[in-house]
């Protein structure tokens, strides 16, 4: 079994993690993820690197319930329990110990997918208002992801629900940690034998705030120790600690006071007599995870759009998913694809890498195995990581920097909050990435008193080093899939961005160049040229990497120049650039 050291926050972990008990609650989201969430509240609780959290019990225990991927296995509450109760209890409503369970259903007819999230609750209680019954499609392919917000989450059967769901918490004894999944490779398979039929349509990535196409779970620019990890799942506790699924009806009969307290779903005995208590006092809590930092807090910063589907459980209501980021991802990703190394902690066995639990995880979230430990290269992930993260991160501060922490425990904004993360999955707690690299840190995080990240320093390595990267084939990070000659070993590439495809160490892109207008070639870009009869001057911004192009206009005058990106030079020619001769042209040397 994989134990994982205590850490500062689970979502941006110093040690060995990286993410928060916060849970993203208060951060900005999109609209449509907001619909059904009022009264939204932060809760404080210790950190498990205090003395005040020594005690909590990270090490809990779920109870699958019997035939779970049926409509009446998906509407039974699954069960919270500590795995060794001399360690203390497991409760639903700790912070630092919920358990979150996500469905996903696609419709073998249509192709469509939609979302049902079971619940969770304390062994030995009962639900706040008694789940959704869903309704399925006859002929459908259910799938569950699990998340934990504590260390080691281990999943127990019930009447052989975990052969029935076919459930996979690990192999050979070694369980993964806060994932598992039941029947996903059957779900993913369905799911892209419709992509390929056109049934099911991947949303495009669209463009973000910052001039880039948004990111994926599988971007180096998102992506930290233990990527594609945990769930978007959000439930309701109430002030006795009872749990609930998080829906709209829910909200009026838990979150909202006064005359919506009495809803079909509350009506009739103890449960209705309790119910003013614990709608004063009912809370959303959600599953500290990558996927739901990615689809709320860096969607809601970028003005990027979460791919979204029908929640079962609520009506009229569209949710982000852990297997659509995932999808979407395997859709859309360009390379270098982040894939799950094999130093992730999730799936090292007893602190050793292990090809077999590897590929499990990978079958959980629809990534193609690796052949060998070499093709999921912990080097070549950093190296990725490396040549992408620290830039990014720099990129966005303009947008990450008035947002707010997911974490404030952990960190001030948003912005130090991915720096302290990054920082967390560099160091030999992480991935150790300036050891396998031999390099420094490029992120310095600044904390106060109480260890809060209150300012990050960021030295982007190798500026300017074009697309670079390692690649994710050959020896990288690709598997057998997207291995050998594909995104990288000697695919995309030839001598374009990066030596090798994506990889190798890319062309400084402060490399002298030169720029071929209509057969005259412009020595670094800098000079005159003859276009259309009209001479046009040409110049180089070196510390933006654009060049200008500034004709006379009709009437003699010279208009500001429009400022184009110098691209890293190619092996092959100039191309060659016929502007109109109407003011300002860009230009690609």
């Amino acid at each position: 079994m994989l134990k994982k050291q205590q850490r500062m926050s689970m979502y941006g972990s110093g040690q060995r993690r990286r993410v928060s008990p916060l849970l993203l609650i208060g951060v900005s989201v999109p609209v449509a993820l907001a619909l059904i969430v009022t009264a939204v509240v932060v809760f404080i609780v210790p950190r498990l690197a205090s003395h005040a959290a020594a005690a909590v019990n990270v090490d809990c225990t779920l109870i699958v319930p019997a035939n779970p991927l049926s409509a009446q296995g998906l509407s039974t509450p699954y069960q919270l329990v500590a795995t060794n109760p001399a360690n203390g209890p497991c409760n639903e409503g700790n912070k630092m110990q919920g358990a979150f369970v996500q469905g996903a259903i696609i419709d073998r007819n249509t192709g469509q997918i939609s979302i049902y999230n079971p619940l969770v609750i304390d062994q030995g209680t009962q639900p706040a208002v008694k789940p959704v019954v869903p309704t399925l499609p006859a002929r459908n392919v259910v799938a569950l992801w699990f998340g934990f917000n504590g260390n080691n989450l281990t999943l127990q059967s019930t009447n052989g629900s975990l052969q029935q769901g076919r459930c996979v918490n690990g192999v050979n004894n070694s369980i993964f940690g806060q994932f598992a999944y039941c029947n996903a490779p059957r779900f993913f398979a369905a799911a892209n034998n419709a992509i390929q039929a056109g049934q099911l349509v991947p949303p495009a990535l669209g463009m973000a705030n910052d001039g880039k196409v948004c990111p994926t779970v599988r971007d180096f620019r998102v992506v930290d120790m233990d990527q594609s990890d945990n769930v978007t799942t959000q439930y309701y506790i109430t002030a006795n600690g009872q749990a609930a699924q998080l829906t709209a009806a829910n909200t009026a009969a838990l979150v909202n006071a006064g005359a919506q307290m009495q809803t079909p779903a509350m009506a009739g005995g103890a449960q209705a007599a309790g119910a003013q208590a614990q709608a004063a006092a009912a809370k959303p809590i959600a599953n500290a995870s990558d996927n739901r930092l990615l689809d709320v807090a860096l969607d809601g910063a970028l003005g990027c759009t979460p791919w979204m589907a029908p929640d079962l459980a609520d009506p009229g209501n569209m949710v982000p998913a852990l297997p659509l980021n995932e999808l979407q991802a395997a859709a859309h990703q360009a390379a270098p694809i982040a894939l799950v190394p094999a130093n992730d902690p999730m799936v090292l066995n007893n602190n050793q890498t292990d090809l077999n639990k590897i590929n499990a995880y990978r079958a959980g979230v629809d990534q193609m195995p690796a052949a060998t430990l070499a093709n999921a290269s912990t080097t070549t992930y950093c190296t990725n990581l490396l040549n992408i993260a620290p830039a990014s991160i720099q990129l966005d501060m303009q947008f990450t920097n008035a947002r707010p922490s997911p974490d404030p425990a952990v960190a001030t904004t948003l912005f130090t909050f991915l720096g302290q993360r990054s920082a967390a999955t560099f160091s030999a707690n992480g991935l150790n990435c300036v050891g396998l690299l031999n390099k420094p840190n490029p992120t310095v995080v600044t904390t106060d008193g109480n260890g809060v990240a209150t300012a990050v320093t960021i030295t982007v390595p190798n500026a300017g080093a074009g697309n670079g990267g390692a690649g994710n084939g050959g020896a990288g990070n690709g598997g057998a899939g997207n291995g050998g000659a594909g995104n990288g070993g000697t695919g995309n590439g030839g001598t374009g961005n990066g030596g090798t495809g994506n990889g190798g160490t890319g062309t400084p892109m402060n490399t002298p160049v030169s720029c071929t207008v209509n057969g005259t070639a412009v020595p670094n870009c800098t000079g005159t040229v003859t276009i259309n009869g009209q001479t046009c001057t040409l110049a180089t911004v070196a510390a933006t990497n654009q060049v200008n192009i500034t004709c006379p206009t009709a009437g003699g005058q010279q208009p500001q120049g429009q400022q184009g990106q110098q691209q890293t030079p190619q092996a092959t020619p100039s191309p060659q650039v016929t502007p109109s001769p109407q003011a300002t042209q860009q230009i690609q040397p």
